[in-house]
């Protein structure tokens, strides 16, 4: 039978709808994007040969120790316990600075490009001759939220678009069953600044992070509440997209409400292509193995990584992982911290690389490895070290980036980089690179102006060449 009801189409609100009807409140199917029909930009400007279709972001909150992980200082373990040597020093918590603090971990070179990393990292040194480290990176804030917002969305500023965002705004979808745009998080919770780390900002609310959760229910509210027949819901959500309908005629402007008329159009769909990505039986006990599922460090870290690269292997655009709070910020017992950190990430992060790469892949998916920030060569307290803006590591793989090279150089004791700098917004510019943007061509009309993600008018963002095969 048809769906019957006394309310006035054209007088009823959705909210008054809501409040009269059983059920149908399970239905706010938040940010379930997959494309983007009606609300893309009329022509998005990309350069002639694009190196890579999607990306991958290993995001590691709180600011990983570069001094401990990725690069080397003797003059650490020289100074060790004694004052800094080398002048004033600029601290988050300025009160609470301390002497040098060495690094207790060694050192070495791995595969034939004799990359020296920590022995934090095993497992990232067996794919060294695959992944660009870059030792020069610098940003422009020491504090969390301001950093976290610089290296994700280009600015200071909160609730703007984040590169995500603004990669599937230009590019699109290539799988109309599943988000163009999925982050995957932490079971343990949110990450530092929560949502606003894959927010759309005033881009089409469309353009946002999904999110997919651990355990029976990945996306909220994806599957038909017990107890309503097939039938009915097939009603329910007919009746309710020509309510959305009428509303937006009437606020064209709101693109929530756009957004949300696509993505009921991709539930359906979702609810069969959702349960096969996560169906992690389909994979061989050699893969799981290689990234560490069913090993108690590394089974959750690792069992993320590869649905990671089952999503890009079926379209999805752009996959962030997320871990809750901030773990890698060390104020206190840095060296510990690490050793349970590297445990749990670092074989997951360097079989992904691997997994793409033996899958054909890799080749175009760029592999990021990051945090907003680096950390202090002098101690916080006894075993600590505070937030660094002008020196941190991160290592890139895939779609272009040169294997086997280590770029940039910091000072004597990691605390400045020196030697071929790369800050955020030239990240930035060179990632939209590869996904074949012209990042000072990549706009959206914003208060009466083209913005962008890198602002190139006031931040000078440049691709850096240097890193690219």
């Amino acid at each position: 039978m048809p769906y019957e009801t006394n309310l006035n189409l054209n007088e009823c609100t959705r909210r008054a709808f809501l409040s009269r009807s059983a059920g149908i409140g399970s239905l706010a199917l938040a940010s379930l994007l997959s494309e983007v029909r009606g609300l893309r930009a009329e022509t998005v400007p990309a350069m002639a040969k694009p190196q890579a279709k999607s990306m991958i972001c290993l995001f590691q909150h709180g600011g990983p120790s570069q001094m401990d992980l990725f690069d080397p200082k003797p003059a650490l373990q020289k100074f060790h316990g004694k004052p800094f040597p080398a002048g004033a020093i600029e601290a988050h918590f300025d009160k609470q600075v301390g002497n040098v603090l060495g690094s207790p971990y060694a050192f070495r070179a791995n595969g034939e490009c004799g990359m020296v990393i920590s022995e934090l990292l095993p497992h990232l040194g067996r794919i060294a001759d695959d992944i660009t480290l870059v030792r020069s990176m610098s940003t422009e804030s020491v504090d969390h939220e301001s950093a976290l917002r610089l290296i994700h969305s280009g600015k200071f500023l909160s609730g703007l678009p984040t590169i995500g965002a603004w990669t599937i705004y230009a590019l699109g979808t290539e799988n109309e069953n599943l988000p163009a745009y999925v982050v995957l998080s932490d079971p343990g919770g949110l990450p530092v600044d929560g949502e606003k780390n894959w927010t759309s900002g005033w881009l089409p609310a469309v353009y946002q992070g999904t999110v997919f959760r651990s355990g029976k229910s990945p996306v909220l509210n994806l599957q038909t509440p017990d107890g309503i027949s097939p039938l009915a819901r097939k009603n329910q959500l007919r009746f309710l997209d020509e309510l959305n309908r009428t509303h937006l005629k009437r606020h064209p402007e709101n693109s929530e409400l756009a957004a949300r008329i696509a993505n009921f159009e991709t539930a359906a769909r979702m609810q069969v292509a959702v349960p096969d990505v996560l169906d992690l039986s389909q994979e061989t006990a050699a893969t799981k193995a290689m990234y560490g599922i069913g090993q108690p460090a590394t089974d959750e870290y690792g069992t993320r990584c590869l649905i990671a690269r089952r999503l890009i292997e079926r379209g999805v655009r752009f996959v962030q992982l997320f871990m809750a709070g901030q773990p890698w910020d060390t104020h206190s017992k840095n060296a510990e911290s690490l050793k349970g950190l590297t445990a749990r990430t670092d074989q997951p992060s360097a079989a992904l690389v691997q997994d793409l790469k033996q899958r054909g892949l890799l080749d175009e998916t760029i592999v990021m490895w990051t945090g907003e920030f680096g950390r202090l060569p002098v101690s916080q307290g006894a075993d600590g070290r505070d937030h660094n803006r002008r020196a941190f590591s991160l290592w890139l793989a895939g779609a272009g980036f040169k294997t086997g090279y280590v770029h940039g150089a910091t000072d004597d004791f990691s605390y400045e980089s020196i030697e071929k700098v790369v800050n955020v917004h030239d990240l930035h510019a060179t990632l939209l690179n590869q996904l074949g943007l012209e990042h000072e061509s990549l706009t959206y009309p914003h208060e009466g102006r083209d913005a962008s993600l890198t602002d190139a008018e006031v931040t000078h963002a440049k691709v850096v060449p240097e890193l690219l095969a």
